[in-house]
């Protein structure tokens, strides 16, 4: 087969171009050589999202997350398919501590350190999320103590030091010991759902319109509101964001310009999904387009073998609960941020 590239309206069965970047795609490429058992030309099928197209090739990351590359001139048939239709299945079992662990996973820090069976976090202040220290189990030392090496890391790194006490998982007393600190907390809820609710969310034609990504171009980044320019904390949050077992970005277009009209997260880790930066221009909303971004990439994380749903939403976001309310989220547990006062140590 020649190396010149086939137009494309010379292939009528390829329905699908760059323009099609980040949709759900079903596409046929011939094979480089013939079927040696026949001698005839052989086709291999793939479905996925389309990630990437220029005029060498096109990328499809399929359902298992490998990367599919396709030489242009080899490509015979190609279209747009529906999102993946998520099965009904029961919610993953998982403990309160679990979860933490899962969810630290799919937001990971770029520095970390043990204390026993602490962590310690830090990421530059980009998110408490990012920059406290998760406390489930035994820190390996008298409690005064750990709060004491605790306060020295974060102050070490000009960071607030930001306690994530979660029950059951933490310490019986630590939430009174840092209570008698006077320390500041604040409440976040975890929330779960079956991933099947928020995978057939939102109206087709807005799901239609949102594109998914690998990586959060300087579009997503320039919706999302934690953006803060200043270079050390941005280049933690891109380490941040793109850091996880497999992470997708959601966008929905704006047809007037190159900023998007909302955006959204999503990483896959096993038999959960976790959602985060679900965010929509003011001007955007009332449109179903964060149901619809929450429902493309459930059907995404669905398509590569998760079951159960989570996200972290501040316990006075009422309008985000709200919108998980109407897609099966329910509290597993509430964790607190405690932030360590500055002075005298502990002990």
């Amino acid at each position: 087969m020649s190396g010149t590239p086939i137009p494309t309206d010379a292939r009528p069965e390829v329905r699908i171009g760059p323009t099609d970047v980040g949709r759900r795609v079903s596409v046929r490429r011939i094979e480089a050589a013939p079927d040696p058992a026949t001698g005839r030309a052989s086709f291999r099928d793939a479905i996925g999202v389309l990630t990437s197209w220029n005029d060498q090739e096109l990328i499809v990351v399929a359902r298992d997350g490998s990367e599919v590359c396709i030489p242009a001139n080899r490509l015979v048939a190609g279209k747009p398919v529906p999102r993946f239709p998520a099965r009904r299945a029961p919610l993953p079992t998982a403990a309160p501590a679990e979860l933490q662990r899962i969810a630290a996973r799919g937001w990971p820090a770029v520095e970390e350190q043990p204390l026993g069976d602490w962590r310690l976090r830090a990421a530059a202040g980009f998110t408490r999320r990012a920059n406290s220290v998760q406390t489930l189990g035994d820190p390996g030392l008298p409690l005064p103590e750990a709060l004491d090496r605790v306060r020295r890391w974060y102050a070490e790194r000009d960071l607030p030091a930001h306690v994530e006490v979660t029950e059951p998982g933490s310490p019986a007393d630590l939430a009174r010991a840092l209570e008698r600190l006077g320390g500041q907390a604040a409440a976040t809820l975890f929330r779960t759902a079956p991933l099947a609710g928020p995978a057939r969310a939102g109206r087709p034609d807005a799901v239609e319109r949102v594109r998914l990504s690998r990586t959060a171009g300087p579009g997503w980044l320039s919706v999302y509101r934690r953006s803060s320019g200043d270079p050390t904390m941005d280049e933690a949050a891109h380490r941040v964001l793109h850091g996880g077992p497999s992470v997708w970005f959601a966008s929905v277009p704006d047809p007037a310009g190159a900023v998007p009209l909302a955006i959204g997260r999503c990483v896959v880790d096993g038999a959960w999904a976790g959602f985060a930066a679900i965010e929509v221009r003011p001007e955007a909303r009332r449109q179903g387009l964060a149901t619809a971004l929450m429902g493309a990439l459930a059907a995404r994380a669905a398509e590569e073998g998760a079951q159960g749903a989570y996200l972290q939403v501040e316990a006075e976001n009422s309008g985000a609960r709200e919108l998980y309310d109407g897609l099966g989220f329910t509290t597993s547990h509430t964790y607190h941020y405690v932030r360590l006062p500055q002075g005298q140590p502990s002990a």
